[in-house]
């Protein structure tokens, strides 16, 4: 993996625990259950990419 890869990997990674932190303070002020669902389900998004993208990450290091 190079250089450029692996910063783009890092960048990609804290680019969903940004948008994670977003949605979660957002959700604290929510009063619709329908947003709030929502904003639920795109933070269960946002928390799969991450995830993915960690496990991705793990694996081109272990080759």
């Amino acid at each position: 993996m190079t250089q450029k890869e692996l910063l783009y990997f890092e960048d990609a990674i804290a680019h969903e625990a940004n948008m994670i932190k977003i949605i979660e303070a957002g959700c604290k002020n929510l009063t619709d259950d329908n947003l709030k669902n929502f904003m639920n389900d795109e933070l269960s998004k946002h928390n799969k990419m991450k995830q993915a993208l960690i496990n991705l990450l793990e694996e081109k290091i272990n080759e």
